[in-house]
C-alpha cells in the first residue's frame, strides 16, 4: 500500500536487469520477476523506514505481476517516460530512481528525485 510519507523507489527494471550480462536476454520476463522477488525480499539496502517500491517494466517484461512489497507498473510506451511521469506525480514525496541511464537520470533529477545506480538494488549475478 502507498504511504505518502514513505520513500518512493522507482526501479528501471530493464536497466537494472541489463546491468549484468547473466543471460537475462533469453528470458526478459523471468529476469524481471527475479529482480522483483529480490526487491521484495531485500528491499532497498541503506534505507531505513517505510519504502514503497515500484518496478517499471516494458516490452517483453510486461505481464510481471506485483507481489507484497513491490508494485509493478507496465509502461504503456517508453519506460523512461513512464518513470518521469511517476516522479512528477509524486509531488513533494521523496523519490529515489534506480537506473544507470544518463538521460533518464537527468530528467528525474530535474524534477527533484534522487538517483542511484543498479548496484543499489541488484542481486549478485548467478554463477553457472
Amino acid at each position: 500500500m502507498e504511504d505518502a510519507g514513505s520513500l518512493l523507489v522507482i526501479v528501471d527494471a530493464a536497466n537494472v536487469v541489463g546491468s549484468v550480462p547473466d543471460g537475462w536476454w533469453r528470458d526478459r520476463r523471468g529476469a524481471a520477476e527475479r529482480l522483483r522477488d529480490h526487491l521484495a525480499a531485500q528491499g532497498v539496502p541503506g534505507h531505513e523506514g517505510p519504502v514503497d517500491i515500484v518496478l517499471v517494466v516494458e516490452g517483453a517484461a510486461r505481464g510481471v505481476e506485483p507481489v507484497p512489497g513491490v508494485r509493478v507498473a507496465a509502461a504503456p510506451g517508453s519506460g523512461d517516460d513512464h518513470m518521469v511521469a511517476l516522479v512528477a506525480e509524486a509531488g513533494d514525496r521523496p523519490v529515489l530512481v534506480v537506473t544507470a541511464d544518463r538521460e533518464l537520470r537527468r530528467r528525474v533529477e530535474e524534477l527533484g528525485a534522487d538517483v542511484a545506480g543498479p548496484r543499489a538494488v541488484r542481486p549478485a549475478p548467478r554463477r553457472g
